[in-house]
């Protein structure tokens, strides 16, 4: 073999193992976090960051409500059983493993951090990151759109009436103002996509990464803002490294539990896959979003620290869920489905350099039995 023959044979450069789990938006969310850690927003850039996400989640509900018809909501409406199930995991299930941590008071948790984490417990569900790792893993996207918001709205009631009976003090509902807020950014932009879908649905088919570019953009652009809000707080100051590491370690327990519980307790429950998915991310999702304003009314001057581990467990779940929505992708029986269905606009599936890790709910026709059709696996 001649020098210049063996320089001609390229170098085969060695890729990591399939189960390393790489992906591009967990680094993404700790470049965000690196990000509020190094240049927090404050002053105007505070109030421009947040009318930001909140701009890009009224635009991401705008979306799905212009993707998903009519005949797809009301199927998902009627999944009472599920939605019962999602219930139950954050209001009751969440709630009695918050009561259960007391035991670790004081050894791990100082009655300051326990409180933060019991209150976790009692926030509801999300609904924006929910929807989007169920569309991730080829889920019953309907359902958790349904699931989540029906665990929103009664988070209004029923957060700040287990924070009064758990935690003690006044009870203290949400203002009207707070209501109209929720009412604005989620409610009236789905119901203004679904009135506007007969003229815009072609267009969100045609362009359908629109939607997966804005559900990553929505979730980076919150985790951003609530990080700089910690920041410029300093709550990140009233806890030691090592009492902040045992909270970690806590949480990722109580996440883990979480999970374990919404995944195999919805099999013994006969849910089938897709609904398994939606019951798993839903039920085990907490909303910094939500939170955030029930704390500063509940908490008042103490509110900087009684969400830290909210805002630790928020960011914890997110990563965590986006390795496993990515791996529920490739299960057998998700890969089984696109191949029973037929899209009437079918689609090429993605290439590895080109898909977006966190894509986002797939735009082709609707699926029978009330359910959208994924978007087709990475190779």
């Amino acid at each position: 073999m001649t020098p210049r023959t063996a320089r001609a044979i390229p170098r085969r450069v060695p890729s990591p193992p399939s189960w390393f789990p790489v992906d591009g938006f967990v680094l993404a969310l700790l470049g965000t976090v690196g990000l509020a850690a190094l240049l927090p927003a404050s002053g105007a850039a505070a109030t421009l960051a947040e009318g930001a996400s909140t701009g890009a989640v009224a635009l991401l509900f705008f979306l799905y409500g212009a993707r998903l018809s009519t005949r797809e909501a009301l199927d998902g409406l009627r999944h009472w059983r599920l939605h019962l199930t999602v219930l139950g995991c954050t209001f009751l299930l969440f709630p009695l493993l918050g009561l259960a941590a007391r035991g670790l008071v004081p050894t791990v948790l100082t009655p300051q951090l326990y409180s933060g984490l019991l209150f976790l417990c009692l926030v509801p569900s999300t609904i924006q990151s929910s929807i989007a790792f169920t569309s991730i893993a080829r889920g019953n996207v309907p359902a958790a759109i349904c699931a989540g918001s029906f665990s929103s709205l009664a988070g209004i009631v029923l957060t700040p009436l287990l924070a009064a009976l758990l935690l003690g003090g006044t009870t203290v509902g949400l203002s009207a103002d707070g209501i109209l807020k929720i009412v604005l950014q989620l409610l009236v932009p789905f119901l203004a996509g679904q009135f506007l879908r007969r003229w815009v649905g072609g267009f969100l088919v045609r362009h359908k990464k629109v939607l997966g570019y804005v559900d990553r953009g929505s979730i980076l652009l919150v985790v951003y803002t609530a990080f700089s809000q910690g920041m410029v707080a300093g709550i990140w100051h009233l806890v030691t490294p090592g009492r902040l590491g045992l909270l970690l370690a806590v949480e990722a327990v109580l996440l883990a539990v979480m999970l374990a519980l919404t995944w195999y307790g919805g099999k013994r429950l006969g849910f089938d896959r897709a609904d398994r998915v939606a019951v798993q991310f839903a039920g085990s999702k907490k909303s910094l979003a939500a939170g955030l304003p029930m704390a500063s009314v509940l908490f008042g001057a103490h509110a900087s620290l009684a969400v830290l581990p909210l805002m630790l467990f928020h960011q914890m779940q997110l990563m965590v869920c986006a390795v496993i929505a990515k791996r529920r992708s490739r299960d057998p029986e998700a890969l089984r489905a696109p191949a029973q269905e037929t899209s009437q606009t079918p689609l090429p599936a993605p290439s590895p350099a080109s898909a977006p890790s966190s894509d986002a709910v797939s735009h082709a026709a609707p699926a029978p039995v009330g359910r959208i059709t994924p978007p087709p696996a990475p190779r």
